[in-house]
């Protein structure tokens, strides 16, 4: 493993320090604050409060390697933080590092007009407003991006949308205020160039948010994912991103620092549960002695370090490839860590899930939330299926 460099290894220890200090104990504060809100889509007050603490420490907007908007932090480095705040489920939050918002502002920091910067890009960055990215149908299989049908039609100086969006990450936050669209501007063109992104305030007429979607139960407020009809949708012709057809293009330069952001807060999460794994089982005695004395409980620990330990070396990996060689050939490694670190987590929690019995399943954990979290990024960034054919198609690309 590489050393960080002195400014990521500063603000490492700084990042560990904050969450010893001010995160972890206001877990169930930031619960009992949301619990009590009358409004489930409104951050709790004592958010507001941790950020303004973290960008007052400096630990603020850590991601965008390639931008002086960000901290100066390469994706290796990065990495590293990420797996700090990933075990805190709001944490990303706090320091302005939270999906999607994150793969929205690097969007519009790499491809952006300066015009649309300035409207938007500026408030995100400064953690005033936050957004969603509005992919996915219900209709067609969006593991195939060329499948989006939704209409982005020119007319005059706008253009018009129409189409129905799921899991629009985000978008029930009473935060959230401007959404990226993608969807069809020329169905006629080369498959890859038929796509178009834009940006779409959530107060424009004709967006309607038609329900939060839950999550094995859970709703995930106060961000939630929604379900949003665009009917008949206005917008200037300025707000689309880079041009005509340039869709496919800005999604799949978004994707490659999101995964890793997505593995390594995967196996901070995972580190948390072995932790707690390891502490029931020191506490607790069943049938005349501690679980820990148990062989199979001791294989799980010990799976399950080994589990982390690879899953941790395999993402840093594919991070520096991106530092050094680039997305494009690091494609194989990333698509590898996308696969290998929800799988592993998974395994962690549902093991630290049965050492902790009824108490595993219920509300008084984080684990029960946390599986359905995991379980979902085997669908929310493409499913597995998707990245294992790409890593078999570049296998055997080295024999042909």
């Amino acid at each position: 493993m590489l050393p960080l460099s002195e400014r990521a290894q500063g603000l490492y220890d700084q990042l560990v320090d904050f969450m010893d200090q001010h995160v972890y104990p206001n877990e169930t504060v930031y619960a009992e604050q949301h619990a009590a809100s009358e409004d489930r889509w409104t951050p709790p007050p004592i958010l507001k409060e941790l950020k303004q603490k973290a960008r007052a420490a400096g630990l603020w907007n850590l991601f965008l390697p390639e931008s002086d908007l960000g901290a100066g932090l390469s994706n290796y480095d990065y990495a590293h933080l990420c797996e700090v705040m990933g075990r805190v489920a709001f944490a990303p939050q706090v320091f302005n590092c939270a999906a999607p918002d994150t793969g929205n502002m690097e969007v519009l920091a790499r491809y952006g007009s300066p015009e649309q910067q300035e409207q938007w890009l500026k408030p995100l960055l400064a953690g005033e407003i936050r957004s969603c990215f509005s992919m996915t149908e219900p209709a067609v299989a969006s593991s195939d991006a060329t499948n989006i049908c939704t209409e982005i039609k020119r007319d005059g100086d706008d253009y018009v949308i129409n189409g129905r969006k799921w899991w629009s990450s985000g978008a029930m936050s009473s935060d959230c205020k401007i959404a990226i669209v993608m969807g069809k501007t020329d169905p006629n063109a080369p498959r890859h160039q038929q796509q178009s992104q834009i940006l779409v305030p959530l107060d424009t007429p004709g967006v309607r948010i038609e329900r939060a979607l839950h999550v094995f139960g859970y709703d995930h407020a106060p961000k939630g994912h929604a379900e949003i009809v665009y009917d008949n949708v206005r917008v200037p012709a300025s707000n689309l991103i880079l041009g005509e057809g340039r869709g496919f293009e800005i999604a799949q330069g978004r994707l490659g620092p999101g995964r890793i952001h997505h593995c390594m807060r995967t196996i901070g999460l995972a580190e948390r549960a072995l932790e707690a794994m390891c502490q029931r089982v020191e506490a607790r005695e069943a049938f005349g002695r501690k679980l820990s004395q148990f062989d199979s409980i001791r294989k799980d620990i010990a799976r399950s370090r080994l589990e982390i330990e690879q899953a941790r070396l395999m993402t840093l990996k594919a991070a520096h490839m991106m530092d050094t060689v680039g997305n494009k050939v690091a494609r194989q490694e990333i698509a590898m860590i996308k696969v290998i670190a929800p799988e592993m987590a998974l395994k962690v929690v549902d093991r630290a899930i049965q050492v902790h019995g009824a108490l595993g399943v219920c509300q008084d954990t984080f684990l029960a939330s946390a599986w359905a979290n995991l379980r979902t990024l085997r669908l929310a960034d493409g499913p597995d299926e998707v990245h294992l054919d790409t890593i078999a198609k570049l296998e055997l690309g080295r024999y042909r």
